[in-house]
């Protein structure tokens, strides 16, 4: 199996189309949630993975843009595009985005584990090795990818000895290669986000998981920055939502 890893999307349109042109061969698509929010092109964001996704888990920007939960909790800026969002979102959008299960769930014929945030709760970010070490030390599952943070990057651990990793895109290069151990090691493996980056690195931001030749490979990929922050300001959005797509923050 080689899975295409999604994240965090959040209606970025231009960054979506350059990591699916740039993807290598793969056999499936997984989508980590966070489709919508923040950006200005949610339906177009939705009809792609709709019709590219083979499993998907639901993000707590999906929930609430589609109306299964409230934005209460969300800031003002957050909460303002979720209400943009679900004045612009069609029935269709909407209808999809709701019926995303919340994860976690292990894709056909896969042994991964797929989540938004922790696979302990869907809105519960792992940010540190300490967020990571219930799951890592729990976990049936050899790789459990999560999103949520918007930093490419994760933890591994083999019984008492636990690390966190972060890709080293030194000059530039698009990718950086992981070997995944055969020694009984699990992983937490964050994609990095497609839309909305925070890791310092404004280019879209993926993942391949190849559970043959035991590697998962980071990729980053520049897009037309420009149209996606034009379309966040014509939408009339808060300027930070398009200001920071730049800053990768």
């Amino acid at each position: 199996m080689r899975a295409l890893i999604l994240s965090d999307i959040h209606g970025n349109l231009e960054a979506l189309e350059a990591v699916l042109a740039a993807a290598p061969p793969h056999d499936a698509v997984w989508n980590l949630g966070d489709v919508v929010g923040y950006g200005g092109s949610p339906n177009e964001c939705v009809a792609v993975m709709r019709d590219r996704s083979d499993a998907s888990v639901r993000g707590n920007h999906d929930k609430v843009c589609s109306g299964v939960m409230p934005a209460t909790h969300f800031n003002p800026t957050a909460r303002q595009a979720v209400e943009w969002t679900m004045g612009v979102l069609t029935t269709e959008s909407r209808t999809w985005l709701e019926a995303m299960p919340q994860g976690p769930l292990s894709p056909p014929g896969s042994s991964s584990l797929i989540s938004h945030g922790s696979p302990a709760g869907e809105d519960i970010y792992v940010l540190n090795i300490r967020d990571a070490w219930g799951t890592l030390q729990a976990s049936e599952h050899r790789v459990t990818l999560f999103g949520h943070t918007h930093v490419q990057g994760g933890f591994h651990a083999l019984g008492s000895q636990w690390l966190g990793f972060q890709p080293a895109h030194r000059n530039g290069s698009s990718k950086w290669i992981l070997p995944l151990n055969t020694d009984g090691t699990r992983y937490m493996v964050n994609p990095g986000s497609v839309g909305q980056p925070r890791d310092g690195d404004w280019r879209a931001a993926f993942a391949l998981l190849d559970e043959e030749s035991n590697e998962l490979t980071f990729y980053r990929e520049p897009y037309d920055l420009a149209r996606a922050q034009g379309r966040i300001l014509m939408a009339g959005l808060p300027e930070r939502l398009a200001l920071r797509l730049r800053e990768g923050r």
